[in-house]
């Protein structure tokens, strides 16, 4: 049975209501299905405009590209 469970949330910069919602879904495709980690975008503060469903098993590598990302095109 599918479950969610809130982990965090926090504002999404460059927006007024915008916010980032990370999730944890148990049987997010079904009966056994493994859990996932779901990362949600809503431009409005409701409901997401967008969501990324995360293996935990990739979690460490979608981390380690995200700080690739940071420290090769973040400025200053």
């Amino acid at each position: 049975m599918k479950r969610t469970i809130p982990i965090a949330e926090f504002p999404l910069a460059h927006t007024k209501e915008g916010i980032i919602s990370i999730t944890h879904i148990e049987e997010p495709y079904g009966e056994g299905s493994k859990p996932v980690v779901s990362i949600g975008i809503s431009i409005n503060g409701e409901k997401p405009d967008w969501k990324a469903h995360i293996p935990y098993e990739n979690i460490d590598d979608v981390i380690s590209a995200l700080q690739a990302a940071k420290e090769k095109y973040k400025k200053a």
